[in-house]
């Protein structure tokens, strides 16, 4: 039985105008910054067995204090990233509407039947996810393990995991908010989730605003 406790990384410079960032590569803002600094205090005294984040740098950046401040190695892993948002990324959802109107009411409709153009297929992006967290699941058995990736991808997970519609995630899981906590317990194949959103610290603020484009693509 493993606790998994999956971190969307701390604020992005493309957060302010809701761009969607996937794959691309998007450094931290000062807020997103001191977000991390505040989740790795949370992770000093948290009981953790071990530290794992995407490769991408927002997710590394956020991860790294953690990993100082517990003494646990930082292991690195790029299933965890974002799913590619293909010619969505680093756009405004008024862009897309603009540049592909039809497309992006599909993806409205059902986001992971009908992925932006040029975008990874949500289903795959899910079971690598998985994959990545039974792996870890398995190299730390009765563990507690902070996992920093990204809303989405988490989003996606929790649906394959607790057996929602992956075309749901949107609207089962609306928002989540930069450096909040949600837990899974693995237990072979078996998953519950313990807590979802949860603060780790007074600027994680995860329910402070409806969700924006940025909340559900970065």
């Amino acid at each position: 039985m493993t606790d998994l406790i999956l971190v969307r990384h701390g604020e992005t410079i493309w957060h302010a105008e809701n761009r969607y960032a996937g794959r691309s590569d998007v450094d931290l803002t000062p807020r997103g910054l001191e977000q991390a600094s505040r989740l790795a205090r949370w992770a000093e005294t948290a009981g953790l067995t071990g530290i794992w984040a995407s490769d991408l740098s927002r997710a590394r950046r956020t991860a790294e204090g953690c990993a100082e401040a517990t003494g646990h190695e930082l292991k690195i892993d790029p299933r965890l990233r974002e799913l590619d948002f293909g010619d969505g990324e680093g756009m405004t959802g008024a862009e897309m509407e603009a540049k592909f109107p039809e497309a992006r009411k599909a993806f409205q409709t059902d986001p992971a039947a009908s992925p932006l153009p040029g975008g990874e297929d949500p289903f795959k992006a899910a079971e690598r996810f998985v994959q990545c967290l039974y792996d870890i699941a398995e190299e730390q058995p009765d563990g507690r393990v902070l996992v920093v990736a990204h809303t989405t991808a988490i989003r996606l997970t929790l649906c394959r995991l607790l057996g929602i519609p992956l075309g749901e995630y949107r609207r089962v899981f609306p928002s989540l908010g930069n450096c909040a906590l949600t837990t899974i317990r693995l237990q072979g194949q078996q998953a519950g989730l313990l807590e979802y959103n949860a603060a780790a610290g007074p600027l994680t603020e995860p329910s402070a605003a409806r969700p924006s484009a940025a909340s559900a693509a970065s």
